[in-house]
């Protein structure tokens, strides 16, 4: 898709995947100097491909499976669980422990039977410490929530749901694939509460076929109204890996296509819901979510300030400290093909350096508006980290994409919306200057 300034690309972790790719390719030799991963509980993601149907903008790792494949994917994750350590240790990471995250994403997690999902945890909570407090997150579709669906998660010791909603709106719901009314994600709220489930996450995507700045307010008025202490706003992502996207490239007008709003109009949306969302007392803190105060993801916030995660199933990312004196971290994924997962294809996997660790401090941290504090860079890579990467900070704070504050630098308005491209002076930063 043509890059604007008035957009705003989302990070997927399957993107930083990439980026973390990039950060070691431009390198010719590390800094001696290390900065380690701070001594921090573990998150666990699981991964959970499977869709009742897949929406037409989708560019993850998933699809539409019969139920006999969910049996040995399950199988398959929860022997993966239970060798865990053997695997980190062939990477060369450390297992942090214990753990205080469990997120279920996908995919729709929701779609699994009961039994399974139990089988999950079970194996989860029989390999490792689980804290009493964790933060422990299931993605689920609107409309897959039955009564004993709801008591499963509550038995599994699940406390926060995630609900991919994108539009209050039937028609554009309707018109990427989604298979809910604004009225199903009402009344599932609703019984998810008096289950006692109350931190509830509600996904929007802005530029959705058919979506006016009109519509698009009822989305925000809808989700405000219901309550849920946690919105997450995402841009439509338009590229090769979706249907839509293929589309929208190609001039076409299959699924809607040629009612997506232009992209003068979807970043438009994008500030809307940042204005609103925050004189609704549901401010942003990260790129694309916002939260009550205390109800940030716990889990997520792992990935933006290099907290250890391990993931498990198809296309699962994972991120300990590593072994190694001369390596800060190690970043490893499994295959994003089920074919090959299922048949145990070997982890990919890249070392993290010291220097490629700074950058990723910078690119991910600053994805947070609360920024990135140099004096604590400083302390944990050594004074010297930052020299490479001070004529890009004076160029983009010059530029209007940064902003300090204090000892701080964050981005912008104008900075978020072109997050990417920031992110890519930091990762050119060591290659520029050497």
């Amino acid at each position: 898709m043509a890059e604007s300034a008035s957009r705003m690309e989302n990070l997927k972790v399957s993107d930083f995947w990439s980026l973390a790719r990039t950060v070691e390719t431009i390198r010719s030799s590390p800094s001696p100097e290390t900065g380690i991963i701070k001594s921090m509980p573990l998150g666990i993601y699981i991964s959970v491909p499977f869709c009742l149907t897949k929406c037409s903008y989708c560019n993850f790792a998933s699809d539409v499976f019969s139920r006999s494949v969910f049996v040995r994917y399950v199988d398959r994750v929860c022997h993966d669980i239970a060798n865990a350590r053997g695997t980190v240790a062939d990477v060369g990471g450390v297992l942090a422990s214990p753990v205080d995250s469990i997120y279920l994403g996908g995919g729709t997690p929701s779609v699994l039977d009961p039994e399974q999902l139990e089988k999950i945890f079970a194996a989860v909570r029989e390999e490792f410490e689980v804290l009493p407090e964790a933060e422990v997150t299931v993605e689920c579709a609107p409309g897959t929530l039955s009564a004993g669906l709801i008591d499963t998660l509550v038995k599994c010791g699940v406390n926060r749901v995630s609900l991919g909603v994108q539009s209050f709106v039937d028609e554009e719901a309707r018109a990427v694939g989604r298979l809910h009314k604004c009225e199903t994600v009402l009344e599932e709220i609703a019984r998810l509460r008096t289950a006692g489930i109350s931190n509830i996450n509600i996904d929007l995507i802005a530029g959705l076929p058919h979506q006016t700045a009109q519509s698009w307010q009822n989305s925000l008025n809808q989700v405000i109204a219901s309550g849920a202490p946690h919105v997450s706003v995402y841009m439509l992502e338009i590229d090769e890996d979706s249907r839509l996207g293929r589309e929208l490239i190609a001039g076409g007008t299959r699924y809607h296509a040629h009612f997506v709003p232009d992209e003068n109009a979807t970043a438009d949306s994008y500030l809307a819901a940042c204005e609103r969302l925050e004189a609704a007392g549901i401010p942003q803190y990260e790129i694309s979510n916002f939260a009550r105060p205390g109800f940030a993801s716990r889990h997520n916030l792992k990935y933006w300030t290099r907290q250890p995660y391990l993931g498990f199933g198809l296309d699962a990312h994972s991120m300990l400290p590593s072994s190694a004196a001369a390596i800060e971290a190690v970043r490893f994924s499994t295959s994003d093909s089920l074919e090959k997962f299922s048949a145990g294809a070997p982890i990919d996997q890249t070392p993290v350096h010291p220097q490629a660790a700074v950058e990723e401090t910078f690119f991910l941290g600053l994805r947070l508006n609360r920024g990135v504090d140099l004096e604590s860079v400083a302390a944990d890579f050594g004074a010297d980290s930052l020299i490479p990467l001070r004529p890009v900070i004076g160029d983009l704070t010059a530029g209007g994409f940064l902003q300090p504050l204090g000892n701080s630098i964050r981005l912008t308005a104008r900075g978020r919306l072109l997050s990417n491209e920031v992110f890519q002076k930091f990762l050119s930063a060591e290659d520029v200057t050497r």
